[in-house]
């Protein structure tokens, strides 16, 4: 290796940092462990993936030695689908932090290696799922202000828009004059997604933690599904943030088998017409809910990016022992 470009063997966090790391996961182990929690432990990897159109998988082969075929295997990108499968065995609430991995998403808040902290607790539902939220993010974050606001508050307060009513052509309309993205073949979810991530993210949680509720029933990916206050059919979903980052997601998990299929082949189509390759269907997450997963609402929070702010820190490498520069 040339003295011009030497090898990068040093770690990209401080050890300060990495010692920040382990207080912090040992206050979230306590945290759970008074709860009574059960602390599990899952799969990286699986015979089925994710199917979400915007989430791309990676792969790995695992030859049979001789004993067994070969099989193509995908790195799971969340926890979310072996946990749901302990559930329905009768695991009570769970939690771990998980390895995770997602292809393609690399920035200053991102690396394709990362950890999730993600949890279930059947009984709960979305309000008092995000109490939850709230406690844990005191305990790791110090006293927090927290609000809750409707998505379609959020699209009417910073862009005079609905994103339930208006018509296609608005939304693309709007997207490419805020973004200056040639928005015309983009669909209505992803046109909110292009408005939300560059008008509106950067305005949540600057000064409290703000949980925005409600979003629109297509983007309800694996949560159930509900009529909000106007009618319309919302997702029983939450996202939370916290100065301008996207910290949590929370569900209150879908548990019908058949439209958890259906959702998944319908996920497929669509990465057709993006031009991805169709993921295998996880089919062990679909015979689980065919067998009884209780009720329950659950969240996938991320580990990485709490930590960075705990940190005080700018980039989630510096809070990572081996960004994927150096790993």
């Amino acid at each position: 290796m040339s003295e011009s470009n030497p090898v990068l063997w040093q770690p990209s966090a401080s050890i300060e940092n990495l010692q920040l790391r382990a207080q912090v996961l040992s206050q979230v182990r306590n945290f759970f462990t008074e709860r009574e929690v059960l602390e599990v432990d899952t799969p990286v990897l699986a015979r089925g993936g994710s199917t979400d159109p915007y989430l791309d998988s990676m792969q790995s082969r695992c030859d049979g030695g001789g004993v067994a075929e070969a099989v193509d295997l995908y790195l799971q990108t969340s926890p979310e689908f072996h946990m749901k499968r302990l559930l329905a065995a009768g695991s009570g609430p769970i939690w771990q932090l998980a390895r995770s991995f997602r292809n393609g998403e690399y920035s200053e808040r991102h690396n394709p290696e990362f950890a999730m902290l993600e949890w279930y607790r059947p009984g709960f539902d979305l309000p008092m799922l995000m109490e939850e939220v709230r406690q844990l993010l005191t305990d790791v974050l110090g006293d927090l202000a927290c609000e809750q606001v409707r998505y379609r508050e959020l699209f009417q307060r910073y862009l005079q828009l609905d994103p339930f009513s208006s018509n296609l052509e608005e939304l693309q309309l709007s997207a490419q004059q805020k973004t200056a993205i040639d928005a015309r073949e983009l669909d209505r979810d992803a046109c909110c997604d292009l408005l939300l991530s560059h008008e509106i993210e950067p305005h949540l949680g600057k000064e409290s933690l703000t949980f925005v509720f409600d979003y629109p029933a297509s983007q309800a990916a694996l949560a159930k599904v509900h009529l909000d206050e106007q009618g319309d059919q919302v997702a029983s979903r939450f996202e939370c943030y916290y100065q301008g980052i996207e910290l949590a997601n929370g569900y209150h998990e879908l548990t019908d088998a058949d439209e958890q299929n259906k959702r998944f082949q319908q996920d497929n189509v669509m990465r057709q017409a993006l031009g991805k390759p169709e993921v295998t269907v996880d089919a062990s997450l679909v015979a689980a809910l065919a067998a009884g997963m209780p009720e329950c609402a659950g969240v996938a929070l991320g580990f990485d990016r709490m930590l960075m702010l705990r940190a005080g820190a700018e980039k989630l490498a510096e809070v990572i022992s081996f960004a994927i520069d150096r790993a």
